[in-house]
């Protein structure tokens, strides 16, 4: 009887052991498969979370990139409450932006002036579509559907595209970028000299207004001398300039010269006929030495006349003195 219980007792243990090594073994194919599934869970989730690293950022150093292809730009700031809203749906469009063979972007305004000036940014958000170097305004709905057919649907041909003249790659838009950036660079040195150094606003304003003074004259004498340079006056460029210069002022002398003469000359005639309107005078009160009057066309010359008026007046005297 006790080998009978001690063989059934090995038996159920044996029993026993199968039974667990059955419940492990299945434990073990189900840990493999875990690992598997977590492991192809992962490697899904891969190119999801590249695809939402796909939204690019355009800034002042790398804008020229959109020149080429196509591309759904977005123009925001921080604190807009628009913006905000936005960011969401925008996020969920760039998801969709490599399937499409579209680049999406933002652009943050507050950290990029200079692209502000140069598309002219009026309101925020501002979405612009771009192919190959032509811009255009996107004015439709702001969701990700009304994104998605804009773009697969081509329903950018039916907008106007900007004019070349205020593309952002013009001369007008690198002048405004660059207005925007010394505006933004001016808010900075105020911000500064306010906060850090403790100057006030109206100094602050004093010293910006005369720094605009001494500028504006410097870079009027140099664009003086600059014009003067490349276009020389042709009076100044002539060789023979100082040889007529000199001419003419030799001329002038003469002319002064001649002129002083002239006048002269006038005053010499003006006592000549004053002297001879005297000797008609006398010749009237005194007539011929005889005490006639001189006949009319027998005058005598003007020397022998005075002698005459001369001689006459000794008489007077003499008989006066006789007398």
């Amino acid at each position: 009887m006790a080998c009978l219980s001690a063989s059934s007792s090995s038996s159920s243990g044996k029993s026993t052991t199968t039974m667990i090594s059955s419940l492990l073994k299945p434990t073990q194919h189900h840990r493999t498969l875990t690992c598997c599934l977590f492991l192809v869970i992962y490697l899904t989730w891969l190119p999801v979370s590249a695809k939402q690293g796909s939204l690019k950022e355009v800034t002042d150093g790398n804008w020229e990139e959109i020149l080429a292809g196509e591309w759904m730009i977005e123009f925001y700031a921080p604190w807009c409450p628009a913006c905000q809203q936005l960011q969401t749906v925008w996020k969920e469009f760039a998801d969709w932006g490599e399937d499409m063979g579209v680049n999406i972007a933002k652009v943050d305004v507050t950290e990029q002036p200079g692209l502000s000036g140069r598309f002219i940014i009026t309101s925020l958000p501002t979405i612009y579509h771009c192919k190959d170097g032509v811009f255009r305004k996107y004015q439709g709905a702001r969701t990700k559907d009304d994104f998605l057919s804009f773009v697969d649907e081509q329903k950018w041909r039916a907008v106007e595209p900007i004019s070349s003249w205020f593309g952002p790659s013009s001369f007008l838009m690198n002048s405004m970028s660059a207005l925007f950036k010394l505006s933004m660079f001016i808010r900075r040195c105020h911000n500064y000299m306010t906060d850090k150094l403790g100057i006030p606003v109206w100094g602050s304003y004093v010293i910006f207004g005369l720094a605009t003074l001494f500028s504006g004259l410097a870079l009027g004498l140099l664009l003086v001398f600059i014009a003067d340079y490349v276009f020389p006056s042709r009076r100044f460029s002539s060789h023979d300039y100082y040889q007529k210069k000199q001419s003419m002022e030799q001329a002038r002398l003469i002319q002064r010269q001649e002129d002083e003469h002239m006048a002269d000359g006038e005053e010499d005639d003006d006592e000549e006929e004053e002297e001879e309107d005297q000797d008609d005078v006398w010749r009237r009160r005194r007539g011929s030495p005889e005490g006639r009057p001189e006949p009319k066309g027998q005058g005598f010359p003007d020397e022998a006349l005075r002698k005459r008026v001369v001689a006459n007046r000794e008489v007077e005297e003499e008989e006066e003195e006789d007398s």
